[in-house]
């Protein structure tokens, strides 16, 4: 009973020296995560300004640096240019064939794909109603002719007689007016042979007619080509018209084929014939195939200023066919030597258009006419000289005086 309060106290000594180390704890704990704070927001700090100095650095490096441009030296070009042209191919000769006489179809030789020589008989027109009326011409010519020599008889015993009888009234055995009788009698007779010799002309004439149509009934090929449309058959019935014929074939030579073009205003000019052309099929990518400009219409079409121009392509190989549509390359004579340059190398703004030339170092924008723009490149007809160190593709802060560092490409620019 007597030890109660010293355990107590001990307990309260103990009790408050463990409350103590714990405050000393948490204080220090306290403390270094103020420490690792103020750290972490130092580290952030210096890791912000040296990334903003390098920042400051790169962007003043960048703006004193020199940027390296790729150009390349101009030079005049004197040669032709290429255009190409929409064309479509034609035939060279191509005719409709008409009936000439009236009948039935009676023997058809040929058909659509057929090739065919001049002179080849294609039908036969069967008429022979036209054969009779050929047959009643022939044989009233021979009557005709028949009637000639019964009027030359007549006319010679009227000449003899005629005569005689002026013999005899010179010696007064006749009277006067039997001579003149006589006399007239042999004159008539004498015209009544020239009207039966010109109905035997107007006869013949009339046969030589007939017999024309009948020849008509054989129908045959005007050239060498091929037969691209047939409208009969056998026992078709065809009619001889002049204004609503019966047309019986097409036919179309195509060993030679006439490239229909029409050439630009700006390219008019330049164009000859005799020029080489030469001639692709977007359906035949590996071919070329060489023509000529062979004939242009030499007059430009008011409504598209454009001239028809034909181009000659061989065809004996029989590869192309008469409505292909085809691409024309024409060499295009230049009036005077232009400057070609590269189409990225042309500086288009407000301003207009303009090219980056590079001299001691430094950049000159200068103002560019046109003469042609060929898509891949452009023809520069004021601005530029021969000499000049073009930028090909320059960058989008180009200006006036800027430095730049050359360096040389081995672009080279398409001839057109």
């Amino acid at each position: 009973m007597n030890y109660a309060p010293t355990d107590r106290v001990f307990r309260e000594d103990t009790h408050f020296k463990s409350d103590l180390r714990r405050r000393r704890i948490a204080r220090a704990i306290g403390v270094g995560a103020v420490a690792v704070v103020v750290i972490l927001i130092g580290f952030g700090a210096w890791s912000q300004a040296s990334r903003r100095a390098d920042a400051i650095a790169a962007l003043e490096a960048r703006k004193n640096a020199v940027p390296s441009v790729r150009t390349m030296i101009v030079q005049e070009d004197a040669k032709p240019r290429t255009i190409e042209l929409p064309g479509n191919m034609a035939p060279f000769d191509n005719a409709t064939i008409y009936a000439r006489a009236t009948g039935y179809i009676a023997v058809r030789n040929v058909d659509i794909g057929t090739k065919v020589h001049k002179g080849d008989v294609l039908a036969v027109i069967a008429a022979p109603d036209l054969d009779q009326q050929l047959a009643q011409a022939r044989a009233q010519l021979v009557q005709l002719e028949a009637a000639v020599q019964q009027a030359e008889a007549d006319a010679d015993l009227s000449h003899v007689t005629n005569q005689r009888t002026t013999r005899l009234v010179a010696q007064g055995w006749s009277s006067a007016q039997q001579g003149d009788q006589d006399r007239l009698t042999f004159a008539s007779r004498t015209a009544a042979l020239a009207v039966a010799r010109a109905n035997v002309v107007a006869q013949q004439a009339a046969v030589n007619r007939l017999a024309q149509l009948t020849d008509f009934e054989r129908i045959t090929a005007p050239f060498d080509g091929e037969v691209t449309t047939r409208l009969v058959d056998v026992g078709s019935l065809v009619a001889a018209d002049a204004n609503s014929g019966t047309p019986l074939f097409s036919i179309a030579r195509t060993d030679v084929l006439r490239v229909q073009v029409f050439v630009p205003q700006a390219a008019y000019l330049g164009i000859r014939d005799g020029d080489r052309a030469t001639v692709t099929v977007p359906e035949l990518p590996n071919r070329v195939f060489e023509g000529k400009v062979a004939r242009n219409a030499r007059a430009l079409a008011a409504g598209s200023r454009t001239l028809l121009t034909e181009v000659d392509v061989n065809n004996k190989d029989g590869v192309l066919a008469a409505g292909l549509y085809s691409i024309i390359h024409l060499q295009v004579n230049r009036p005077g030597s232009v400057i070609v340059i590269p189409s990225q190398a042309v500086i288009f703004n407000k301003d207009g258009l303009s090219a980056a030339v590079v001299s001691d170092g430094k950049v000159e924008l200068r103002k560019l006419e046109l003469a042609a723009d060929n898509g891949a490149d452009v023809e520069v007809q004021v601005g530029l000289k021969p000499g000049d160190r073009v930028i090909v593709s320059p960058p989008a802060n180009v200006a006036d005086g800027m430095r730049v560092e050359p360096v040389e490409t081995t672009e080279a620019v398409a001839n057109r």
